[in-house]
């Protein structure tokens, strides 16, 4: 069963995210991070970029060639066949299409209360769907 963490009360999702994913890479994970909108996405992309002068995160958009060859992907939108199902973050504010194919999913909720009220119906939704998820107040560090 996927198991699926909230954290929530997060400042920034960008850096937030750009932190989990240098995390996971260390762990050796391929991840997916479904972004709300192409603005988003390209914010992540870039920060991703300039995130750390030590550490290389290599990633790419779903739609470029080598996704399956990286072990980041950022994307909109999930289409049914991914080369990913390590671990699936979500700074999008709706429930994951075919979540379950994923072994972990993070979802990231900012202080925003629009984000924060999304992010409650979908801790429900989940728990409809027989999952118990976990909930994890953000640091601020």
């Amino acid at each position: 069963m996927t198991r699926v963490d909230f954290h929530s009360q997060v400042q920034d999702k960008i850096h937030y995210s750009c932190r989990l994913i240098r995390k996971a890479r260390t762990a050796n994970c391929q991840i997916l991070v479904l972004s709300e909108d192409e603005q988003q996405a390209q914010a992540l992309d870039l920060a991703l970029w300039n995130f750390s002068a030590s550490d290389f995160l290599p990633h790419v958009m779903l739609e470029n060639p080598l996704a399956a060859q990286t072990p980041i992907i950022i994307t909109t939108a999930l289409p049914a066949a991914l080369p990913h199902h390590d671990l699936l973050i979500n700074l999008s504010q709706h429930l994951p299409d075919n979540f379950q194919q994923f072994n972990r999913v993070i979802e990231v909720i900012s202080q925003q209360e629009q984000d924060a009220a999304s992010g409650r119906q979908r801790f429900r939704l989940y728990q409809q769907q027989g999952v118990k998820p976990s909930h994890l107040v953000a640091s601020t560090s």
